[in-house]
This record gives C-alpha cells, sequence and structure tokens, in this order.
C-alpha cells in the first residue's frame, strides 16, 4: 500500500475537521472513566498520531470510543483503593498490555479473522454496549451519583430516579442531548457535539446554573506514568487487557471496512492492528485512555477531504493545541453536558436496522443476537462475544450439515449419474452403488456420513471423492468408520477422485491402508473404469 505523507489541502482540513469532532467526545470519555477529560484527551492524540503514522488504514481517525471506554470504566473500578484513589499504575498496566496483545494479533497476521465474526453477533454485541452507556448516565443526567457502574445495579436503583432529579442540572443534559442528536438530522455542516458543548456550557454560565463543573485539567503536556503490578490482581489485569485488545481490534477493523467502502481502497489489517497497539501502549504511559478506529470522526475526516496518514496526525496536533492553549476554558464545562453528550453516542452505538429485522431474520440468527445483548449487559463482553461465537459457529455448521448431507446421494449407477458415468455398460450398473461427496466432510457432516453407510448392502461401493473442498479430523475418522463398518457387511469399498489434500489426512490417520488398500483408491473415474470388469467379476 502506498503511505504518502505529503500535506494536502484536503488532509488539512480534513484532519481539524476531525479533531473539532473528537475533543468534546474525548472529554466527555475521559470524565466517564474516571480518569478525568484529560485522559480522554491524551488518549485521543497518542493513539490518533501513532495509529495515523505506524497503521495500515490511512483515513481511519483512532481516540477513545464509547466501547473502549466501557472496558476502561470497569478497569479503573477495580483498580480503586480502599481509601477510593485509583491505582494509576495498574490501570496503565492493563491498557498497556492491551496495546501489546493488539500489536501480537497484527503481527501473527490475526486482523483478516475479524471479518469473520457474524452479524448477529456484532449486532447484539453492539447494541448491548450502547444499552450500557445509556444507562450508566442516567443517574448523571438527572444530577444523582449513580449507585454503581454494573447495568444490573443500575436497573435495580431506577426507583430512586424521580425523587432525586435535579431539575436544571437535568435540563443542562437533556437540551445537550437534543442539540447532539437532533442538529445532524438538520445540517452536518458543523459537529454536534461541539455546538451543544459551547452553546449549553454557555447559557449555563450566563444563567448562574449551579452545576458539577469538570473542574481544572493539567496545563503543558503529560508525564510519563509508570505500570505497577500487584500479583494479586493478575488475573483481572489479563481478563481485562484482553477484552480491550479484542474489542480494540473489532471496533477499529469495522471502522475500516467503512472507511473502504468510502475511499476505494482497501487497509492493511494487520498493519492497522500494529499501529494501534503501539497507539495505545503510548497513551497508556501518558495516563491516556486507549482508543479505537472512530467510525464517525472518520467520516467527517474523508469527507472534509483527508485521504492520507497525515489527516490523523494534524488531528492529534490540533487536540494538542487545545490541550495547551484552551485548558483552562475546559473546567467551565458541566459534567451534565458531557453526560448528554455520551447518551448520544451510545444511542449512535445501537444497531437500529439489526433491531429493527428481528422478527424477520432467521430464528437462528435472531437467536444469537439477543443471546449476545443479554449477555453483554448482564455477563461481560468477552463472555457475550464468545458465547454468540460458539452459538453462530454451531448454527452455521448445522446449516452446512444440512446442505452437505442433502448434496450427498448413494444411489445405483443407473440413477443421477455424472458424465463421466453415463458410458459405463448397463449390466455393471446394478453392481455398483456410487456415493457422490460434495462440499466440507468436517465434523458436522461427519455424522451424516456415518449414517449413510447403513444403507449400503452386498455390492460394491464407489466414493466420488472429487469435489470435496475440505477434510478435518472428525470427518475422516467417520471415513474410517463408515468404511469399517461397509467391509463388516461384505462391500467392496472404492475410491475416486481423492484431492491430493484430503488423501493426506486419510492416510496420516491411517484409512489408507489399513482400512482401505492404495490399490482401491483411483486418481479418476476413467482409472477406475479400467479396472471394473475385474473388479465385478470378484
Amino acid at each position: 500500500m502506498s503511505r504518502s505523507f505529503l500535506p494536502t489541502r484536503g488532509d488539512v482540513f480534513g484532519g481539524l475537521s476531525a479533531g473539532i469532532v473528537a475533543l468534546p467526545l474525548c472529554l466527555a470519555f475521559g470524565v466517564a472513566s474516571g480518569l478525568g477529560p484529560e485522559a480522554g484527551l491524551y488518549g485521543a492524540i497518542a493513539t490518533g498520531i501513532l495509529a495515523a503514522i505506524f497503521g495500515g488504514a490511512p483515513t481511519l481517525i483512532t481516540g477513545p470510543t464509547a466501547p473502549m471506554t466501557l472496558v476502561a470504566v470497569t478497569v479503573v473500578g477495580a483498580s480503586r483503593l480502599p481509601d477510593g484513589s485509583i491505582n494509576l499504575g495498574q490501570v496503565v498496566l492493563v491498557f498497556a498490555l492491551a496495546g501489546g496483545l493488539q500489536m501480537l494479533l497484527g503481527v501473527l497476521r490475526l486482523g483478516g479473522y475479524i471479518r469473520y465474526v457474524p452479524y448477529p453477533v456484532i449486532s447484539g454485541f453492539m447494541t448491548g454496549i450502547g444499552v450500557i452507556i445509556i444507562l450508566q448516565q442516567l443517574f448523571p443526567i438527572a444530577g444523582m451519583q449513580p449507585p454503581a457502574s454494573t447495568p444490573w445495579h443500575i436497573i435495580s436503583n431506577l426507583h430512586l430516579l424521580p425523587g432525586g432529579v435535579v431539575w436544571p442540572v437535568a435540563l443542562l443534559a437533556l437540551v445537550t442531548f437534543a442539540i447532539t442528536y437532533l442538529l445532524p438530522k438538520i445540517t452536518t455542516a458543523v459537529p454536534s457535539a461541539l455546538v451543544a458543548l459551547v452553546v449549553v456550557t454557555a447559557g449555563s454560565m450566563i444563567l448562574a446554573i449551579d452545576a458539577p463543573r469538570i473542574g481544572e485539567i493539567p496545563r503543558g503536556l503529560p508525564q510519563f506514568v509508570v505500570p505497577s503490578l500487584d500479583p494479586a490482581n493478575l488475573g483481572i489485569i489479563i481478563s481485562s487487557a484482553v477484552q480491550l485488545a479484542v474489542l480494540g481490534a473489532i471496533d477499529t477493523l469495522l471502522s475500516a471496512l467503512m472507511a473502504d467502502s468510502l475511499t476505494g481502497t482497501q487497509h492493511d489489517s494487520n498493519r492497522e492492528l500494529i499501529g494501534q497497539g503501539i497507539g495505545n501502549m503510548a497513551a497508556a504511559f501518558i495516563g491516556g485512555l486507549p482508543g479505537a478506529g472512530a467510525s464517525i470522526r472518520s467520516v467527517v475526516n474523508i469527507k472534509a477531504g483527508g485521504r492520507t496518514p497525515l489527516s490523523g496526525v494534524i488531528h492529534g496536533v490540533f487536540l494538542i493545541a487545545v490541550l495547551l492553549g484552551l485548558s483552562g476554558l475546559v473546567r467551565h464545562i458541566p459534567e451534565a453536558v458531557l453526560a448528554g453528550i455520551l447518551v448520544a453516542a451510545g444511542l449512535g452505538c445501537i444497531d437500529y436496522r439489526g433491531v429493527s429485522h428481528l422478527a424477520r431474520i432467521p430464528r437462528s440468527d435472531a437467536v444469537v443476537m439477543v443471546l449476545v445483548f443479554l449477555l453483554t449487559l448482564f455477563l461481560g463482553l468477552i463472555a457475550a462475544v464468545a458465547v454468540g461465537l460458539i452459538v453462530a459457529s454451531l448454527v452455521f455448521v448445522k446449516k452446512v450439515a444440512d446442505l452437505s448431507e442433502r448434496g450427498t446421494t448413494v444411489s445405483p449407477l443407473a440413477d443421477h449419474p455424472w458424465a463421466d458415468e453415463l458410458d459405463i455398460p448397463d449390466d455393471w450398473r446394478e453392481h455398483l452403488l456410487v456415493k457422490h461427496v460434495e462440499g466440507p466432510l468436517f465434523f458436522g457432516f461427519a455424522r451424516g456420513f456415518s449414517d449413510l453407510a447403513s444403507q449400503v448392502e452386498g455390492k460394491v461401493l464407489v466414493l466420488r471423492m472429487d469435489r470435496v473442498l475440505l477434510m478435518d479430523q472428525s470427518g475422516a475418522y467417520a471415513v474410517h468408520d463408515a468404511l469399517v463398518e461397509l467391509k463388516g457387511k461384505g462391500v467392496r469399498c472404492l475410491i475416486v477422485g481423492l484431492p491430493v489434500a484430503q488423501r493426506d489426512i486419510l492416510e496420516d490417520v491411517r484409512v489408507i491402508p489399513d482400512v482401505i488398500p492404495p490399490e482401491d483408491v483411483f486418481d479418476d473415474f476413467a482409472s477406475l473404469k479400467s479396472a471394473l470388469p475385474a473388479i465385478i467379476a470378484e
């Protein structure tokens, strides 16, 4: 892939536009994480610049996202000390380890496998994330301290909301949400979240509304933070890092595919994971939030003319300028304003298309989608994806197995012959049964292969395996068991057209020569025809 860093007017406008859009979101994600608004800015700067330089998706803008922040909230919560302070060294270790794991995924060239995550899994997962983000902001919107951050605790305490609403604060949040959510339906010329941030903050100051504000953020560039390891917390450190790495990979590569569709280019998924990992490690060591490829910011960049990695660098440089020059103004932003922006971000995560089609899609897909959604809410992100992938895989295997079994027949040669079987003499036909095997012969179809053996008695069976595209260990054992059963019934078994890869597997598990001798394995049907007179005469 050609990667030009020569500046273009489009890259400058794209990067600045993306930076303007990113600013309120980064502040909101920083506050939501519990690390403060500066953590969002630090993360956006480090990941935005380094992922652009080292990644493989030139127009992708990287920074803190709603899904990544959701996991970061859990990490920060698990790192609180008895006195209420945060063990920042442990947080840094988790974030840095996540970046390292992403780099490893890229080095091992596993990026391309993300495309095989089934749509129902992604839909249920992202919808669950969106609902969790909205739930977590219900109490802050009302001007109340949330009882806990887990969805179940929030839901069980919703009855406290009506009597505790601080209406001036709630009004700020609701107006912010309305502007953020509704303005794009009128015009996309200006970033709605930034408009909401400026307008509502200014209004709250003019009207002297008493509302909690985010306060001062450190001036100047961030300092290096040293990671620390408490062996007692090793399990949660590793599990949280894996969650961040996998979630970030999925979030990023889905956004990269979206960017490809807009630019007509093709990203390098493995290189992009390496770039994301570098950015997240750097962000961790300066106390920043981890990030991922951000869809909305990338769309803004592309539509403003961004086409090279320079646009991502400019986006990060813009945020550095804000950090150095405007940090004094940030302290006036009400927390309720950021909560309103986060609710809009949560709604943006929900897959409305998938939800609206829930009653019309295949029942198995609907079950997977709902299952992943519920597990995301009440069990955890990685557990939801893992269970979703397992269930979706089992559903897929069942579908493919059904197709394979329907397309596989055992019949006299006189019935449904292939083209090269048409010239067999009539007096041979009733002596032969032919099993046409097509497609994959893997664990989902192995049982069907064994069951079909019961249909053959007292004749010569020809296994046409020319079109076997795939065979795994279970498939090989199914062939073994079927052939042993058939031999026990006095059936002579012949294999025709076995591809080299599949023959190697049958030899590895000793089907050839222990069960079927090499002389009964024919390269093609023409070779079999020349041997048939002697075989039938036996």
